[in-house]
């Protein structure tokens, strides 16, 4: 009898600790998605770098699933590879870890609200051009 009280208690403790794990993650979830900023400004993926210009600042992407689908989004409007493209984001901004290259803030992104056609470009447009043909 004694033993089958312990096992019961065993497993009780058991499947507790199992639905606490899920809780602690599906509340860490729900807290990083409060921190989320809406972010508007223009993206470009070139290279293995992606990267947000917005107005006030320059912000490294972390590359992952969200980052490819938005540069697949991206890639209907841009008719060369360094085209840069407006868009709105939903992410979450970190600063960079130490001694990791790139700008001073990072995005995770967790949302894409919009992704826009490029303005026309003018006179003043700086444009690259492969001269190794």
């Amino acid at each position: 009898m004694k033993k089958t009280l312990v096992l019961l208690l065993c497993l009780s403790l058991f499947v507790s600790c199992k639905n606490e794990s899920k809780t602690t993650t599906e509340t860490i979830s729900q807290s990083e998605s409060k921190n989320a900023q809406v972010l508007k400004g223009e993206f470009v993926y070139f290279a293995d770098a992606a990267i947000l210009q917005t107005k006030e600042e320059v912000y490294g992407i972390i590359i992952n699933d969200k980052m490819h689908e938005l540069d697949n989004q991206a890639k209907a409007y841009k008719k060369e590879s360094t085209d840069m493209v407006p868009v709105e984001i939903k992410g979450i901004v970190k600063p960079k870890t130490e001694g990791e290259e790139g700008w001073p803030f990072q995005i995770e992104i967790t949302e894409i609200v919009k992704v826009s056609p490029p303005l026309a470009q003018d006179a003043t447009t700086i444009k690259i051009k492969n001269t190794n043909n």
